[in-house]
């Protein structure tokens, strides 16, 4: 048995059925390629039967050229008592015109005499005669036994006879679907090796999330023969979501002795992640493993000491192999030696014993006092520093902003906002729309430095969170206000503070945009030298 596990994604489907998840066609298509370059092994995306979207989706996909991937249809086995022709399920998988099709069926024997109400005979017909009128027609065939460990643990010689009827249709390979996420790990890993006892077509699993072990319960069928595995990339789903494929593959690829992806790109894990869940419109889990923005992250002096000592001792891989970044949180258990090292990412020529060391910590704890906290949000710490060292220009100048607010909202938008601003010396004033002031102002300030800044484009807003300072005084009280921002592949985040909301959130705001500013001019000056 080789090292080479087939990854298969259903981010399209099992994904876009996850609460407030809805793909357009363009959304689904731009996932398709990322994954395609990534080197998942399969997409699947649906039924072309099941409504207008994934039809047009299906259509629209047969112009890309896929470079790695294969694309795969779903859907269930023949309605029992018809010929597999004559359904309309299975004639509409062939209007995707795809090299795969997925299967479903019934492996638990209440399953089909409870829910789809037919003989055990009967499913064990639907399944082989399904499979077999798409082998005819030369597809790929993947089996997805669906409850199948309930089935096994309540009649396992007849959940085997399902897979069974599957390898007598011509199945490609049997996946063992956990499909209530309710499966234990020694569970899966005992009637996985059964399985691949058993059956020489290779097997899969499809593990969903419900007890919080859907990678666990991955990676142990893997450890134990399955060389196919099946989940959405970042863990969305129905319920608690299915088995998170960027978790699975780091663990497999990167820690273990396993092929998942092509050699380069493992470092392209979480550049991945956080652009499908930007395309998803869903903020990236903080505390994802590897991908997540906390996964790297260190706040405790001790251990900041022992990760610039020995980076192994706290922390399980290299961030650097999946595409992550180590971060050193600042807070008031930092210490002056962390201080220390975010100066150094700015100029490092400055000593510990240098005057603008002492003018940064003094500043440092001057805006603490006020309210500001640059836990988790260092990009406006670092242009705290750019601005003491004197390395900092302001990229635009505020003229100034009003923002107007209805109730009821009239239309669509409950806020409005007007805003005059200067670049080089140009005045620009726009108006837009939103709905709420903040997301008014955001937009209003983005349309009016487009003609300066269109790479500003990319970027947007995934995280948005107010915390009364001091509650005491009630309305009077000072909010700090962070904000989250991505362009897809970096996320950074920024403070404001004031008594005033609206005037925290355009500090906030203000910085989310120079940091991104900034590090686009970096990179210019680089590439130029």
């Amino acid at each position: 048995m080789g090292n080479k596990v087939a990854i298969f994604d259903s981010s399209l489907r099992d994904g876009a059925q996850a609460e407030g998840i809805s793909f357009s066609v363009d959304d689904k298509l731009k996932i398709l390629e990322l994954l395609d370059e990534h080197g998942v092994d399969y997409i699947e995306a649906g039924n072309p039967g099941s409504n207008p979207k994934d039809l047009e989706f299906f259509a629209r996909a047969r112009s890309i050229v896929l470079k790695h991937a294969r694309l795969a249809a779903f859907g269930s086995t023949r309605r029992r008592g018809i010929q597999a022709e004559s359904d309309d399920n299975v004639q509409s998988m062939l209007l995707a015109d795809t090299p795969v099709i997925v299967i479903f069926g019934k492996s638990w024997d209440f399953h089909v005499t409870d829910i789809i109400r037919t003989t055990l005979d009967e499913n064990l017909n639907m399944i082989s005669d399904t499979l077999a009128f798409f082998k005819a027609r030369g597809k790929e065939v993947i089996y997805d036994a669906e409850h199948f460990f309930d089935g096994y643990k309540n009649n396992p010689d007849y959940a085997v006879k399902s897979l069974q009827a599957a390898v007598d249709g011509g199945a490609d390979c049997l996946v063992l679907c956990d499909t209530n996420g309710g499966t234990f790990p020694s569970e899966v890993a005992k009637i996985v090796k059964r399985m691949v006892a058993v059956f020489s077509v290779p097997i899969g699993i499809h593990a969903h999330n419900d007890c919080g072990m859907a990678v666990a319960n991955s990676v142990m069928a893997v450890e134990n023969g399955a060389r196919h595995v099946q989940g959405t990339y970042i863990g969305f789903g129905e319920r608690c979501g299915n088995a998170n494929l960027s978790t699975i593959i780091a663990n497999l690829g990167v820690k273990a002795n396993f092929d998942c992806l092509p050699a380069d790109q493992y470092r392209n894990i979480t550049r991945v992640a956080r652009h499908i869940a930007a395309i998803s419109n869903v903020a990236l889990n903080e505390r994802d493993p590897f991908v997540g923005n906390c996964a790297f992250a260190h706040k405790g002096g001790m251990h900041i000491d022992g990760v610039n000592k020995a980076a192994h001792s706290f922390e399980h891989i290299n961030p650097d192999l999946v595409g992550g970044q180590r971060r050193f949180l600042m807070s008031e258990v930092s210490g002056r030696r962390m201080i220390l090292e975010k100066i150094w990412e700015v100029d490092a020529s400055i000593t510990k014993d240098d005057a603008v060391t002492d003018s940064i910590i003094k500043r440092l704890k001057e805006l603490e006092h006020e309210g500001y906290q640059f836990e988790g949000a260092e990009s406006t710490f670092e242009l705290v520093i750019r601005k003491q060292l004197g390395k900092y220009r302001p990229f635009f100048e505020l003229g100034h902003f009003r923002i107007i607010g209805e109730h009821p909202a009239n239309g669509d938008y409950g806020s409005s906002a007007i805003i005059k601003v200067k670049v080089d010396g140009t005045d620009e004033i726009t108006a837009a729309e939103g709905d709420g002031p903040v997301h008014a102002l955001d937009r209003a300030l983005r349309k009016a430095l487009d003609k300066f800044y269109p790479e500003l484009a990319n970027v947007h807003l995934t995280d948005y969170k107010v915390r009364v300072i001091n509650g005491k005084d009630a309305t009077a009280a000072k909010v700090r206000v962070l904000l989250q921002s991505t362009d897809g592949d970096a996320v950074w985040t920024t403070v404001g503070v004031s008594t005033d909301i609206i005037e925290a959130s355009w500090i906030a705001l203000v910085d989310s945009i120079e940091y991104k500013l900034l590090k686009l001019e970096e990179a210019k000056v680089a590439v130029a030298h």
